[in-house]
């Protein structure tokens, strides 16, 4: 008997499923603007001036805030992208970026 053949869409379906998802958190210090944080997430994520205020005062009230949820190397590329963008030119005492970490998605932070 033979075995029958994959369709490779169904298996990259079935792939993609499989395939774990990571958060990209950005988080909170003293300084950055939310200027900064808006101007950063609309350049790096495309988001929209709403969804990067939202995030602004959610990393503000809370200490973070997941900009993106996507598989280990997106993540890593975003997590970069975020560490390489620079200090806040608003804020004299900004020395450098802000900071983000890696988490899997549903984690708890």
């Amino acid at each position: 008997m033979t075995r029958p053949q994959s369709i490779p869409e169904l298996e990259q379906e079935q792939q993609d499923e499989l395939t774990p998802l990571f958060n990209v958190v950005l988080l909170d210090d003293n300084h950055h603007t939310y200027d900064y944080v808006i101007e950063m997430l609309q350049r790096l994520f495309l988001v929209s001036a709403q969804q990067a205020f939202r995030h602004a005062e959610e990393v503000d009230t809370t200490g973070r805030t997941v900009v993106l949820t996507c598989d280990l190397p997106a993540a890593e590329y975003a997590r970069s992208q975020i560490q390489a963008y620079g200090p806040d030119w608003r804020m004299p005492e900004s020395k450098g970026s802000m900071s983000a970490i890696i988490e899997p998605a549903g984690a708890k932070g």
